[in-house]
């Protein structure tokens, strides 16, 4: 049974990752919207803490909590995003600091708390639900590209700097995903060709399953079609 802590894991992918995962281990979501939590929490039988990624004084309490509770964590996934889109002198300044605070800033932050306890255990698994948009360029998505584009780059850096404490870092770069994100955003888009959350599911458990002296760098997932 392994200790996993999932970021964003009220709804979308990291509601179907809560789902997978918390078959068999100790998974801990965190999240803002209390609310939501609550309710994906008592359907899996598992807990949550209310936690701003990008507010690294919330994110330390709740990992130390977690650490004190379960003694270590195994996993993190750090899956919290926001979207932003249009261009990019009309984009709200508020929302692309908001977007940058979460995808980067919150990955930066949540896996900084969860390293040393795992450098002390000479063991741990970082998985950072990225985006093809960590690889790629569009217009119009400029922001939410930069975004991704770091936690690339972040990702990278991480893996050569934490493989000799015995930790594991995989970059996750899924396309276009059936969830509510563009509807949060007022944006009317086809999503008939958008991966099934099950799928990446599946194959965050698969890396989770790998065993611990192999390390995934990254992989790449999107519908056939898209």
């Amino acid at each position: 049974m392994k200790t996993i802590v999932i970021t964003g894991g009220s709804d979308g992918l990291g509601k179907t990752l809560t789902e997978t995962l918390a078959k068999g281990n100790n998974v801990i979501i965190l999240a803002t919207n209390e609310e939501k939590m609550k309710f994906v929490a008592e359907e899996n039988n598992c807990f949550y803490k209310v936690c701003d990624v990008s507010n690294y004084k919330m994110v330390e309490k709740a990992i130390s909590e977690i650490i004190e509770e379960y003694n270590k964590i195994d996993v993190l996934i750090n899956n919290a995003g926001l979207w932003i889109q249009e261009e990019l002198d009309t984009n709200d300044s508020d929302r692309i600091k908001s977007v940058i605070e979460v995808n980067l800033l919150g990955t930066i932050n949540v896996s900084k708390a969860v390293i040393p306890s795992m450098k002390e255990n000479k063991d741990g698994l970082i998985i950072n639900i990225n985006s093809q948009a960590g690889i790629n360029h569009k217009a119009e998505r400029v922001v939410y590209n930069a975004s991704k584009w770091g936690v690339t780059g972040f990702s990278k850096s991480l893996q050569d700097e934490v493989a000799k404490y015995g930790i594991r870092v995989t970059d996750v770069m899924p396309g276009m995903m059936k969830t509510d994100m563009f509807n949060k955003m007022n944006i009317s888009k086809n999503m008939s060709n958008g991966l099934d959350t099950k799928e990446v599911a599946r194959l965050i458990q698969f890396i989770i399953d790998t065993p611990s002296d192999v390390m995934i760098p990254e992989v790449g997932i999107k519908n056939i079609n898209n």
